[in-house]
């Protein structure tokens, strides 16, 4: 088969397991592992064609290569008191005779950028323990000097503000897609300033790096559809959360018109108020026969809503909702909308669809690690059945 060919059947599979969403048993197939390898890179062409919008999972975004030789030394440490017995226990000793805690030495992950900070910065809390214990065991290794010690220290300086970030947007249990114009924005503030801190060059190298890559991959983020209008219905942020006048704007204007368009006749109507525990429970009475006045009343009232323009009713909604005091950064936002529902309930409806979570692979891979937690050397033989019980368990209760 030729590399064309090859690369359309690669991009028909991708979309049919994309749009058919093939039975999660597949996934246990050795053949099925092999094949989304092969066709890696022709998913974002499959969700390209299936027109899916696509935000690229922040936790694999940052390139860490430009400290390579810095960090394989961290690295060829870390696996070298792993493997080592007595080295580990000398380090124990050290850190007691030094008043530290004894912190043992993490390794990082080659899938998770973060992961690498968690070991560099493991590596910078045990150093003193860590440079004593090497020398006194006469360890045969390339050690760091102190440039290299410098240099890690403003690496994890400059890399804190991306764990606190990926930390906050691979949440499940709150709303995460608001938040983003605001902390891709204050990434990208805060690395400028940074690349005015650093001093080493590979760490000045590593800065740029990441402001060029952030300019390229967050450039226009405040017209991205999804993005800027879940900010706006965010009662915690709305425009504050924008650089771009024209993007609020725009964003308004489809909130605007995705309001005008919602059907408020299936609405449930409200529980009259006053009416709660048992006297709300009970069933209506049977009114008494209208009278001729009500009749009258009723009819014009019917005619005047019949009469209403929903998108003039929608912009009345979207003014009153922008002229609302910002609630407080912590507060839920969808307990903020749950309260306006009766107030806004065109907006309530468009918010529905807006205020999201992000998806990211962080949870998927939390489930992946618990896995590999569970099947031990000494727990091999466990029935693969069983298995995705645990793991379903796991990740499920509370």
């Amino acid at each position: 088969m030729t590399p064309v060919r090859q690369n359309i059947v690669d991009e028909e599979l991708a979309k049919m397991i994309a749009s058919d969403f093939q039975p999660f048993s597949i996934l246990e197939d050795k053949g099925f592992r092999s094949f989304i390898q092969a066709i890696q890179s022709n998913i974002t062409k499959a969700i390209k064609l299936l027109k899916w919008t696509h935000h690229p999972c922040l936790a694999h975004t940052i390139n860490l290569k430009v400290m390579k030789p810095t960090l394989d030394k961290v690295k060829g440490m870390v696996e070298f008191f792993h493997k080592s017995t007595r080295a580990t226990e000398k380090l124990k000793s050290t850190q007691r005779q030094m008043d530290m805690p004894e912190l043992r030495l993490k390794q990082d992950c080659v899938t998770r950028w973060n992961s690498t900070l968690y070991m560099l910065n493991r590596v910078l809390e045990s150093k003193d323990a860590i440079i004593s214990t090497l020398a006194l065991i006469n360890a045969h290794m390339d050690a760091l000097d102190q440039e290299e010690w410098e240099a890690l220290q403003e690496t994890c300086t400059v890399l804190e503000p991306f764990e606190q970030v990926t930390v906050e947007i691979s949440s499940e249990s709150y709303v995460t897609s608001s938040k983003m114009l605001l902390l891709c924005r204050g990434l990208q503030k805060i690395t400028a300033y940074n690349q005015t801190q650093v001093s080493k060059r590979k760490v000045t190298e590593l800065v740029t790096a990441l402001s060029t890559s952030m300019d390229r991959k967050f450039h226009r983020m405040e017209y991205n559809t999804v993005l800027s209008e879940s900010t706006i219905l965010d009662p915690r942020f709305k425009r504050l959360a924008f650089n771009d006048n024209c993007a609020v704007d725009e964003a308004l204007q489809r909130v605007t018109a995705a309001a005008a368009r919602c059907d408020l006749s299936s609405q449930p109507a409200q529980p009259p108020g006053g009416q709660e525990g048992e006297e709300g429970a009970r069933a209506p009475e049977v009114e008494p026969q209208m009278s001729a006045v009500w009749r009258l009343f009723d009819a014009r009232a019917t005619e005047d809503i019949a009469r209403r323009n929903p998108s003039a009713d929608a912009m009345l909604e979207v003014r009153s909702y922008l002229e609302e005091p910002l609630i407080p950064r912590t507060a839920d936002p969808l307990s903020w909308w749950e309260s306006k529902a009766s107030v806004y309930p065109r907006l309530v409806k468009v918010m529905a669809r807006r205020l999201c979570i992000v998806a990211t692979s962080v949870p998927s891979e939390r489930i992946f690690s618990k896995t590999g937690q569970i099947i031990t050397e000494r727990r091999n033989r466990i029935n693969p059945s069983k298995l995705r019980h645990l793991v379903f368990l796991n990740a499920n209760l509370p």
